[in-house]
């Protein structure tokens, strides 16, 4: 079922992070765009994959 809607678990285990991350992400603004459906926060697989590309390249030493 492709076209079935992400879980915040689905989108940290297809970016490989944290799902605490995908939250902070979402409360500073700056994940990618999620939907809620009643009381579950939902995302949409192209959205995810969409955001991943808008993301810079460089790689940035600290």
């Amino acid at each position: 079922m492709e076209d079935r809607l992400w879980s915040v678990q689905d989108v940290s285990e297809y970016l490989g992070v944290p799902v605490a991350t995908v939250y902070a992400w979402r409360s500073a603004g700056t994940g990618p765009p999620g939907r809620r459906m009643g009381k579950r926060l939902r995302y949409r697989p192209q959205d995810v994959r969409d955001w991943v590309e808008s993301l810079p390249t460089e790689v940035w030493a600290s």
